[in-house]
């Protein structure tokens, strides 16, 4: 038996001993140990007069202890020995039955404690049960896990066997390669050495040649273009982001012009990766503020539109100074004929694989789209085309060999839609879709190195390949 079960059974115990000590001796101790007490088969008749008397004694539901006593008429006030008898008596019986309520208070928390350790047991038994049944479970699983995965390793025994086979064949070869090698290397011996300069002079031949197809193959007719890449998110709505076309492979560097108008700061980075990390390499800031955003880097200067004007201006990175500025003749500037965005896109500088360029509109032309061949050094205008195409109805433009491409929005939507050729000096419609990523373009241009389009598409730098159509003319075509 459990101690809380023990402790519960010697308090009743206790209680009754207590209860039949009280019917047994309380009467002795009075001097009434000759009391008859009545029951319901006799009626004998006590009379107060002849000293104390039991009538009764008998335990309550509770087990408390109760005493009935018949006192005489003529002690019932009297203060004798028999009477400070009773008085301590009753004293005693009040303070045990005192004790025997506390005790029977902490019997019954020992019963609710007994009763919620039997719940608790029981739970406890179940988790038992469950573990056992969970561990039989799991070692089952586990060993069909094993069995599969024997069962996956088994088909793998002829593989290595044939790997065995094949790692002998191998060897074989190894062997056989080696003695084929030592009869080419008597051959060899037997005819004599190669003309080693007739064959570099042939290998020279075959590289000039394959150079000669490269040149050809940098211009073309535009045919498609693909992307958008996204390099970076940054800057504004409006701005520009270039490298230079005539660099070297090795000079990466990229420029960065924020916002279309009131900023003279351009920020250089040393390579595409310190663009996208943000590690600025140097920062120039310019004598003039620019308009637009249709700037361009070319053999190491930056060209822009002076605001407000229709100068154009020559900027040396290496100098950091102006080195040439010269009106563009008759140019609309400051918002007179920019493209279908605004943003004082009136003078749109460019480059391709011929050189500089300048495209804009006059009042000469009717506001429709002209075509300038810049002077590098001077900025003076060496060739001029006028177009039939109205500047306003451009969403953007940008020079391939020498023909210019019109994008007809700059907008989602937009597409290639009309092209000029300087060459022929003739124009075509065209039907050239391209994914305006970002909903908003406000530069597009061309870069002949890279063979991409540059673009700022609603804050985000991004890249569109472009793709080629090539006439390659052999030596016997001339």
């Amino acid at each position: 038996m459990s101690p809380p079960l023990l402790k519960l059974g010697a308090v009743l115990s206790t209680m009754a001993m207590i209860s039949n000590w009280m019917s047994q001796i309380l009467p002795s101790l009075v001097g009434l140990n000759t009391t008859r007490l009545s029951t319901p088969d006799t009626s004998t008749q006590i009379s107060p007069k002849e000293g104390w008397q039991v009538y009764s004694s008998a335990q309550d539901p509770d087990g408390r202890c109760i005493c009935t006593v018949v006192a005489p008429e003529q002690n019932l006030c009297s203060r004798d020995a028999k009477s400070r008898q009773l008085r301590q008596l009753l004293e005693k019986v009040q303070n045990m039955s005192q004790s025997i309520e506390v005790l029977n208070l902490r019997t019954q928390r020992d019963f609710q404690y007994v009763l919620k350790m039997e719940t608790q047991m029981k739970g406890l038994k179940a988790k038992f049960r469950q573990i056992e049944d969970d561990r039989k479970t799991l070692m089952t699983k586990h060993f069909q896990e094993l069995k599969e995965k024997m069962d996956e390793l088994l088909p793998l025994i002829p593989v290595l066997e044939q790997y065995k086979t094949d790692a002998k064949l191998i060897t074989q070869f190894k062997e056989e390669i080696r003695n084929l090698s030592a009869v080419l290397t008597g051959i060899q011996e037997e005819i004599g050495a190669y003309d080693y300069e007739e064959l570099h002079q042939r290998v020279l031949s075959l590289e000039t040649r394959l150079r000669d197809c490269m040149k050809k193959l940098t211009c073309g007719k535009l045919m498609k273009i693909t992307g958008p890449i996204t390099v970076k998110t940054s800057g504004t709505r409006f701005g520009a982001w270039m490298t230079d076309p005539l660099a070297s492979e090795k000079n990466n560097r990229v420029w960065y012009m924020d916002s279309y108008t009131n900023n003279k700061i351009v920020r250089e980075y040393k390579s595409i990766a310190d663009f996208v990390s943000g590690a600025e390499s140097r920062t120039y800031n310019l004598p003039f503020k620019w308009a637009g955003t249709n700037h361009v880097v070319y053999n190491g200067s930056l060209y822009f539109n002076k605001y407000q004007s229709n100068i154009i201006i020559k900027y040396s990175f290496d100098m950091g100074r102006v080195l040439a500025q010269r009106s563009l003749e008759y140019a609309g500037f400051h918002n007179v004929y920019p493209y279908t965005w605004g943003g004082f896109s009136d003078i749109d500088l460019m480059a391709d694989e011929i050189g500089l360029w300048a495209v804009y509109a006059t009042n000469q032309n009717a506001g429709n789209i002209v075509i300038s061949q810049l002077n590098q050094d001077t900025l003076e205008v060496m060739k001029s085309w006028s177009t039939g195409y109205p500047k306003r109805s451009a969403g953007e433009s940008f020079m391939i060999c020498g023909t210019l491409y019109v994008t007809n929005s700059h907008l989602t939507g937009a597409k290639v839609y009309y092209s000029y050729s300087t060459k022929t000096s003739t124009y075509e419609y065209t039907d050239i879709p391209f994914h305006n990523q970002y909903f908003h373009i406000s530069m597009l241009d061309y870069n002949a190195r890279d063979r991409a389009l540059y673009a700022w598409n609603n804050g985000h730098q991004v890249l569109f390949n472009v793709t080629l159509f090539h006439i390659i003319k052999t030596e016997d075509d001339t």
